[in-house]
């Protein structure tokens, strides 16, 4: 399996140079050049896989560069009950409604992140080694893409960290996730901005080629294949578990922000695994919902952007939606770099012809969910079945109920665990609820917390990068 730019002038890469790439030398995403078609017989061959059983058949098919044992170990050490907390690794359960939810933040981090983090990590390590190369990663986050990533990537050799995150606008948990971690290989660094400043700095940093090269710059970032391959993973897993024979069709609703989430179960769905509907949940940030419902996209500043109570979330650039969009342009890169030098200069674009394509030929909804919707639904939610869910999970469960068909089988993507959101979990339901959390990060809030807060500006970040790594030489 080779790989190609969504901007067409990089083409033919095996999968260990696009792991190591992140953006792609032309400022597209890198793709499989075709998407393998899973038959009817290997859906039912592939029912009653374990995790790592089912992570090898569906990875193997887009790595195919790492030699099969060596692949399976790296999945096989990475997807393990020690570091999930259950054997299915992602168990589905059942709200009293009907709808489903699986379970994707039982990993170190609390947060759906971790299932392709922690292979990320992994397969870093191993083609490093297998290479002779370091590499220093530069990512951004809006919660829980720096902490799974951090804690993937702590003490391994070969690879520092460098993680932008808006000052000011996570969670104290996700803070102190991130900012108390001590090893020497991660650098935690505060851009007083939002979350599109932080992924702009990337992709600014990205795009010059002399600085990329000399300080081996990479990203865990969802522009990253290596992230995408494993989460469709869990599509599988969740429409086995979801579902008695593979005659059965499943929709799945994401919470979505930055679409590398829900572009896993589109891909999931084009290799065909039946999937009926992929639901796209946003909050009061909705480019996202507006283009589904009117085929127009619209990105917004950081001065547009607003700060909620589900923060992971508050993202008006959706980096992975140009994989999408590639897709729905029948792979035509031409109008790939037209429509997105329209999004460079602040503009948008009107697909609204492509409407019925959209969602006919591949199967996409959306809806979104307010503060009011998210805390009514935790409280909901609280009384009916018992269970705490997180702001994030919320918005999911509530744009699932509005949009689902009579009949319709419902899968809704966990996106993190309570513990991180405590403050709205306890106005959602009242501040004498208990909140469960691992035993392993009790005081997690009061240890002490290593960070840089900077303007923003991307040659302040090479410089701090610049600096770091000369003084390690």
């Amino acid at each position: 399996m080779k790989y190609i730019s969504t901007r067409g002038d990089t083409a033919h890469k095996p999968f260990s140079e696009v792991l190591l790439m992140g953006l792609a030398p032309d400022g597209g995403l890198m793709l499989p050049e075709h998407y393998p078609h899973i038959s009817e017989q290997t859906l039912q061959q592939w029912r009653g896989l374990s995790y790592s059983e089912l992570a090898f058949e569906v990875m193997s098919l887009f790595i195919t560069d790492i030699p099969a044992a060596d692949l399976r170990d790296i999945i096989k050490r990475t997807y393990t009950e020690e570091a999930f907390g259950s054997r299915e690794i992602t168990p589905v359960r059942t709200l009293s409604d009907g709808l489903k939810i699986q379970a994707l933040s039982n990993g170190p981090t609390l947060a759906f992140k971790d299932m392709a983090m922690q292979f990320l990590g992994n397969v870093f390590e191993y083609v490093l080694a297998k290479e002779g190369k370091t590499l220093n990663i530069l990512g951004a986050t809006s919660g829980d893409t720096g902490s799974a990533a951090e804690y993937a990537l702590r003490g391994k050799q070969g690879i520092n960290v460098f993680m932008l995150s808006p000052e000011g606008k996570m969670s104290a948990f996700q803070r102190a996730q991130m900012f108390s971690l001590q090893d020497e290989n991660i650098h935690n660094i505060a851009v007083h901005g939002m979350f599109d400043d932080c992924q702009d700095i990337v992709k600014a940093v990205q795009n010059d080629a002399d600085f990329k090269a000399k300080y081996h710059i990479g990203t865990v970032n969802s522009i990253n294949w290596g992230r995408i391959v494993a989460q469709v993973v869990y599509y599988f897993a969740g429409y086995f578990n979801a579902t008695s024979s593979n005659e059965q069709k499943v929709s799945f609703c994401v919470p979505s922000g930055n679409f590398g989430n829900v572009c896993a179960g589109h891909i999931a769905r084009q290799m065909g695994l039946p999937i009926h509907r992929l639901i796209v949940a946003t909050n009061e940030n909705d480019v996202l919902d507006e283009f589904f419902k009117t085929g127009e996209y619209r990105p917004r500043g950081a001065e547009n952007t607003l700060v909620t109570s589900s923060p992971s979330m508050d993202i008006s650039k959706a980096s992975n939606f140009e994989r999408f969009v590639f897709d729905l342009m029948d792979r035509d890169a031409v109008q790939i770099q037209a429509l997105w030098a329209e999004v460079g200069v602040g503009k948008g674009f009107d697909l609204s012809l492509q409407l019925d394509k959209i969602h006919e030929k591949y199967g996409f909804v959306s809806g979104r969910s307010l503060h009011k919707d998210r805390l009514s639904t935790i409280a909901e939610v609280y009384q009916t079945d018992g269970e705490l869910v997180d702001p994030h999970t919320a918005d999911g469960i509530k744009v699932a109920r509005e949009v689902r068909e009579p009949g319709e089988l419902i899968v809704c993507l966990e996106t993190a665990l309570a513990a991180k959101f405590d403050a709205t979990i306890h106005e959602a339901v009242g501040g004498g609820v208990a909140i469960p959390r691992p035993a392993a990060l009790a005081g997690l809030e009061d240890l002490p917390q290593r960070v840089q807060v900077v303007p923003n500006n991307a040659d302040v970040v090479k410089t701090i990068i610049r600096e770091t790594l000369d003084a390690a030489q």
